[in-house]
């Protein structure tokens, strides 16, 4: 535990606008952590509150209302959650999923290097978006669905990325001497290639969670991402674009929240990939 807090303090103060998005993403975590305690008054309707403007030190509303009464600021918190909810899913998946394609792919080489390799080229040239909008409108809205949407228009770089570092660990000498004492190529890959790999692979991660909010929030703006009546930054901000002259309250918060948190998730994982780049280190000192 003590070197855990020593490395943190140590990576922190090297890298200070990490330590600032940490504040920010841990903000938003705590936050959704309480997202449950809210979750009556998310999707409480009310005919009288209705498009009720903030009220920062006089009502109960403190963001003000939609346009059913609900409160803006609770809804705001459980949308918060359900993005981190689908960006830590989405990532995870598609981050298991890339990992092991490389591994293979970097580790065994000819035929399966290229077979593989081929199919992530052509995925990657598909535009991302334009590929998930497609999915969602044929298989239909879901959080489920679409958590796994992301992760398809996602894995690629990730197998692109472990491909190379295996490529490079598969001629050292610990590769060498695993296989020359008569052991397995699972194995070899469980335990002396996956290990290697992680670290990138975990400061990538951190960096694509940011993207995958963007993805989610702009396919829930246009009412393929998460179904209604949850909430999302996304579905917020497309009720807030159709009262922008009466209530613009409801586009704006949802906007600088979204805002916010990429920021936030930006900064964590730029720290991240610095400091697990031993170029990037090297550089620093």
């Amino acid at each position: 535990m003590k070197r855990f807090v020593r490395g943190a303090k140590s990576f922190f103060l090297t890298f200070p606008g990490a330590a600032f998005g940490a504040v920010i993403v841990l903000i938003f975590l705590v936050l959704a952590f309480i997202a449950p305690l809210l979750h009556s008054q998310a999707y409480a309707v009310s005919a009288v509150d209705k498009l009720m403007p903030p009220q920062w030190f006089s009502g109960p509303h403190i963001l003000g209302t939609d346009s059913l009464g609900r409160d803006l600021l609770a809804r705001m918190i459980v949308g918060v959650r359900i993005s981190l909810m689908v960006a830590a899913a989405a990532v995870v998946v598609a981050g298991a999923i890339g990992v092991v394609v490389g591994v293979v792919s970097g580790y065994f080489g000819r035929w399966a290097d290229t077979a593989l390799m081929r199919l992530t080229d052509t995925l990657m040239a598909i535009p991302l978006v334009l590929f998930a909008i497609f999915v969602m409108m044929v298989v239909g809205s879901g959080i489920r669905t679409l958590i796994f949407v992301i992760a398809l228009t996602q894995w690629m770089t990730y197998a692109r990325t472990a491909r190379a570092e295996s490529l490079q660990l598969r001629e050292q000498e610990h590769v060498s001497a695993s296989s020359s004492l008569g052991a397995s190529h699972l194995r070899i890959m469980v335990s002396n290639i996956f290990p290697n790999v992680l670290p990138s692979a975990i400061a990538l991660a951190t960096i694509n969670v940011s993207f995958v909010i963007l993805l989610e929030a702009g396919l829930s703006y246009l009412g393929l991402g998460v179904p209604l009546p949850d909430p999302s930054l996304g579905s917020l901000l497309a009720e807030g674009r159709q009262f922008i002259t009466r209530a613009p309250w409801l586009a704006i918060y949802p906007g600088a929240t979204l805002m916010l948190l990429v920021l936030g998730v930006n900064l964590l994982g730029d720290g991240l990939r610095s400091y697990l780049d031993p170029r990037s280190r090297e550089r620093s000192t």
